[in-house]
């Protein structure tokens, strides 16, 4: 696949040390209005690579922006990374795109889904950074490529990046190495979450369990898995429930 147009990106990953996790890319954008679907929408999914170290700070990136903070950014949601793996998976749907195109802060190399926890301290340039949720993304998503039905194929493909926050604000730079500073001390993975975010009536009652003592993971998500955990240990009685 070529990379050619996705200036200020650094080397293309494929030239990538593997198993050497690293920041191929720093995109940022402020919001801004789009059409859609008839409307005018603000959204701040459009990023565009830079060059140059950019400040990483308590709730986000210098240069970047979301336009509704009741669902995007805040502390919970500082940075969004997004694995530059990730890119040939989608070609045949959405073309070739430059980095930045998913709305990701960080494209990266040698972090993915499946391997990566909830919770897991990552040192970035000077930045000390922690793994909090994975991206659960609303019709913005559809928005920047014009693909309805985008966002749920996201899901579903689990290729879905993820949110951090900042412990220690710093300074971020393609090229810089990506060092796991603090492993999480349970197993539950970024990947975990989504599948059970999926699964729609058939979770695993045990892994809904861990995942709402998460710490790290952030409140409303945490929320969002009581009452499925209500929802089913009511379902299936008091005695059931009580022996789960």
């Amino acid at each position: 696949m070529s990379h050619a147009g996705r200036s200020g990106a650094g080397a293309p990953p494929e030239r990538r040390a593997p198993g050497a996790p690293q920041v191929v890319s720093v995109n940022v954008g402020r919001p801004r209005e789009h059409p859609w679907n008839g409307t005018t929408v603000r959204t701040g999914i459009f990023k565009r690579p830079v060059p140059d170290a950019v400040r990483v700070a308590r709730l986000n990136l210098d240069g970047d922006g979301q336009a509704d903070a009741s669902v995007h950014g805040g502390e919970a949601k500082a940075v969004y990374a997004y694995p530059a793996e990730h890119y040939d998976a989608w070609r045949a749907e959405v073309g070739e795109q430059a980095w930045g195109a998913f709305g990701e802060n960080l494209t990266t190399t040698g972090l993915v889904e499946t391997a990566t926890r909830i919770g897991d301290r990552l040192r970035v340039g000077t930045a000390e950074l922690v793994v909090t949720q994975p991206r659960l993304p609303c019709y913005k998503l559809e928005l920047r490529f014009g693909r309805p039905g985008l966002s749920k194929h996201f899901l579903e493909r689990g290729l879905t990046g993820f949110y951090l926050s900042v412990a220690v604000e710093g300074t971020v730079q393609a090229g810089d190495r990506i060092e796991l500073v603090g492993r999480a001390a349970h197993t539950v993975t970024v990947a975990d979450v989504v599948r059970l975010y999926q699964a729609e009536g058939r979770e695993d009652l045990e892994a809904v369990r861990r995942v709402c003592e998460l710490a790290d993971l952030p409140e409303r998500v945490r929320r969002h898995f009581r009452k499925v955990l209500a929802a089913r240990e009511g379902a299936a009685g008091p005695e059931r429930a009580g022996g789960a």
